[in-house]
């Protein structure tokens, strides 16, 4: 895959400065190979090329967290994934998944207006995980660790 990133980028470079529409992007054209082409307008002309908008966006969302939400909710929740417009977030505590969960329609406006193009129509929030005590690669199926001797 990064070989066809440098052939585009290579390409990008080659082919030539005036501006040309693709989709509903207007992007940075050369016409002479000798002209100059400034490095945004290749990598802009590559992502619209590529269809690339809406991942960029929705990787500006994870790297853009705490300025997206604010401070206290970042410091308390992370984004995990975000497949199928489903925004997967785990929180410190179940405390702060269920206030996440009572301000979850605020928080999806916050997002949508904050990183645009970022395809999140609903978000899943989970608590922190719960201790296994699943040890080993050799368990017995329904005992439940080191508690079960105790009675």
């Amino acid at each position: 895959m990064s070989r066809d990133l440098a052939r585009e980028l290579y390409r990008a470079f080659r082919t030539g400065n005036r501006r040309k529409k693709i989709g509903n992007e207007i992007v940075e054209e050369r016409t002479n190979v000798n002209d100059p082409l400034s490095l945004a307008g290749a990598l802009q002309e590559l992502v619209v090329a590529r269809d690339w908008k809406q991942g960029i966006a929705e990787g500006t969302l994870f790297t853009d967290w705490e300025i997206i939400v604010g401070a206290e909710i970042a410091s308390r929740a992370t984004p995990i994934s975000l497949v199928d417009g489903r925004l997967t977030i785990r929180t410190t505590s179940t405390a702060w998944a269920t206030q996440l969960s009572i301000i979850q329609h605020d928080l999806l406006k916050t997002i949508a207006n904050s990183a645009p193009g970022a395809l999140v129509e609903e978000l899943a929030i989970f608590g922190p995980n719960a201790p296994s005590w699943k040890k080993g690669l050799r368990s017995v199926r329904g005992a439940k660790g080191p508690r079960d001797t105790f009675g």
